[in-house]
């Protein structure tokens, strides 16, 4: 009788450097945009939001086109470029940052952040409506889930506060922003289907939303000044060159290898992080309804991760 033959295991193909180099700029996003929602309440105070928002993305946009003239990247966009651009801008981070400011100042950092978790569902409806872009059936259910995911943390919230209306602006001007977002995706995906680059654009699309946020406070009488505090100038730097130059550039660059739709499930990971900070420094405390709704958000991206892609 003849020994039984051994089969070889058979060997996994080694990781790509191109999805080595994707995980890596999804933890790094995860990271900073996880602390970010407690610096941008460092923000909050004596200077008016919407002038913070004008020096953190202007410095931002200036650090940008300084690299890519470095780096001899062109800058020069056709109109149909500089269109989508100016969308990217104004949604991206004229509006969405206007009023995630606005949020931060009626709710803990961490609420906003797991709200930003509907990102995703947002973005699978616009891309689906506006582009024709098809999502598997599991990417839906991911994104349900994580919508039920941030209804029952932040109604939890809501509830907690006795229907306080604080909370509740707290959590609708966040919606707002998350919304906001998912339009300035889009407007980012135009400008790649018209041939620009996601550095040079990005930089471009800052500056756009910098300068109609800077025309909006002249009009309306916003007082342009800044407050020369260690806390305040430390947390400008941070949001400008890593919440904003590092974290943007790795976003899009990543949303244009695996898909705009896709790439939001960064925001998963955001919200444990962000929960942490906000326990550890503005003294928030959670309780099951948040830990439930995080788990679900959790659960939701996790369902995401694994569907296969369809596209249209």
């Amino acid at each position: 009788m003849s020994s039984p033959v051994e089969i070889a295991p058979v060997a996994r193909p080694p990781l790509s450097r191109t999805t080595l180099l994707g995980i890596g700029g999804v933890i790094i996003c995860a990271m900073i945009w996880g602390t970010t929602w407690y610096a941008i309440t460092l923000q909050l105070g004596s200077v008016p939001p919407l002038a913070s928002i004008v020096w953190r993305f202007g410095l931002a946009s200036i650090v940008l086109f300084l690299g890519c003239l470095i780096a001899r990247q062109n800058l020069r966009l056709t109109r149909a470029q500089h269109l989508a651009a100016l969308g990217q801008g104004l949604f991206a981070f004229s509006i969405s940052y206007s009023f995630t400011y606005a949020a931060e100042g009626h709710v803990a950092s961490a609420i906003v952040a797991v709200t930003f978790a509907s990102l995703t569902f947002l973005n699978l409806v616009l891309f689906r409506l506006a582009a024709g872009q098809k999502a598997a059936a599991a990417s839906w259910g991911g994104a349900v889930l994580g919508l039920v995911g941030v209804a029952v943390l932040s109604g939890g919230e809501v509830l907690s506060a006795g229907f306080d209306d604080r909370a509740a602006l707290g959590v609708g001007l966040a919606l707002i922003a998350t919304t906001a977002s998912a339009f300035g995706n889009f407007f980012a995906w135009r400008g790649q289907t018209r041939g620009s680059a996601a550095i040079p654009s990005t930089a471009w699309a800052m500056a756009y939303g910098t300068g109609l946020l800077a025309l909006f406070g002249l009009a309306t009488g916003v007082e342009f000044r800044i407050d020369p505090t260690f806390t305040y100038v430390s947390s400008l730097l941070y949001l400008s060159v890593f919440g904003s130059v590092i974290a943007f550039g790795l976003y899009f660059t990543i949303a244009r290898t695996i898909g705009y739709a896709m790439a939001s499930y960064i925001s998963a990971l955001t919200p444990p992080i962000a929960m942490l900070v906000s326990v550890l420094f503005e003294g928030a405390h959670f309780g099951w309804t948040a830990l439930a709704g995080l788990m679900l958000v959790l659960s939701g991206q996790a369902l995401l991760i694994r569907a296969p892609r369809v596209s249209s």
